[in-house]
């Protein structure tokens, strides 16, 4: 299968060598130099410095070219969020498209199959997620994701694309509720973090888990997902993922909010995007907007915007009156 993948990042990068080994895969890179350079050492040695790519990968700068490679086949969206629209915007409407990117635009509000349906409403999309640290992907380590599409047939595709040795692909059409997710769980990564820098314990990561992972199913429910998407890998696994594991960014903004360090100063020297610095306002006002209750999504958001001490937040959440549990 021909397969673009667009964006140079760690994630896109290890998704395109892991599926380079099967497929004829080009990977774009919006920063012409880093093209090269990464052509010329085949390694990408800003996201992922310590992983050979394979010489059957191509790399390149233009995106036209990178289109031109996927027809008939695959592009794969890897860019943050906010790259989104501009990408799909792009690409013609016969190609078939799958995103990587997780969160909410921070521009409009909108999870990404929102941007996509006023972007491109004919097209066939489609969405990759689930617990996945993109160095674990490139060194060929266990990892299970899903693909959500209302396409069956894309999602075929997307199977045959990338399922293969130690990747595994399941499927399914509940995209809403494979989104929301993908766009909470970073939010609650940074709760976990700061939780884990303040010392709590594990019970009380344990508690924010679990509470964690019901905020997000009763925000899903209420935007149309089923509530069993949130027991999966793009809800369970990733959550769990992203609050426990240290590579994940927003758990390091959440251990550095705790120690004292200033969010501006976190993002300045981050070197990566962290999604739910910018998810978690969006969050929060699209489930005020829905009367969903999410209140560790509301503590952190008053964190970030420096309304509330993580200790502060602490003590609001421990405050709440008793209730039943679901």
């Amino acid at each position: 299968m021909r397969i673009s993948v667009l964006g140079a990042g760690a994630w896109g990068t290890a998704l395109a060598s892991h599926a380079s080994t099967r497929n004829e895969v080009l990977l774009w890179a919006r920063d012409a130099q880093q093209a090269e350079q990464i052509g010329a050492e085949r390694c990408n040695r800003r996201y992922l410095p310590e992983i050979e790519l394979p010489s059957t990968l191509r790399i390149s700068g233009d995106l036209d070219a990178a289109i031109a490679h996927a027809l008939p086949g695959l592009v794969v969206v890897a860019t943050p969020m906010a790259a989104l629209a501009q990408v799909l915007a792009a690409l013609p409407a016969q190609v078939n498209v799958v995103w990587l990117s997780k969160g909410f635009d921070a521009g409009t509000g909108r999870l990404g199959h929102e941007v996509a349906r006023d972007l491109r409403p004919q097209a066939r999309v489609s969405v990759l997620s689930g617990p996945s640290f993109a160095i674990e992907v490139a060194r060929r380590q266990p990892t299970a994701l899903v693909v959500a599409s209302n396409d069956a047939a894309l999602s075929t595709q997307v199977v045959e694309a990338f399922h293969a040795d130690s990747l595994r692909i399941y499927t399914s059409d509940d995209v809403i509720g494979v989104e929301v997710g993908g766009a909470v769980k970073n939010v609650m990564a940074i709760a976990a973090g700061i939780a884990d820098g303040m010392r709590l314990g594990l019970n009380a990561r344990a508690a924010l888990i679990t509470r964690g992972l019901a905020e997000m199913t009763r925000l899903g429910a209420a935007l149309g997902a089923r509530a069993e998407t949130f027991r999966g890998l793009s809800g369970l696994g990733d959550l769990v993922l992203t609050t426990t594991g240290d590579l994940s960014r927003n758990r390091q903004v959440g251990l550095r909010l705790a120690h004292g360090e200033t969010l501006d100063g976190i993002l300045r020297t981050l070197g990566h995007v962290a999604e739910g610095v910018y998810s978690a306002a969006i969050a929060a006002a699209r489930a005020r907007a829905l009367a969903v209750e999410m209140p560790i999504t509301e503590a952190v958001v008053d964190v970030l915007e420096g309304r509330l001490s993580p200790r502060e937040a602490l003590d609001r959440l421990m405050g709440r009156e008793a209730r039943t549990e679901h």
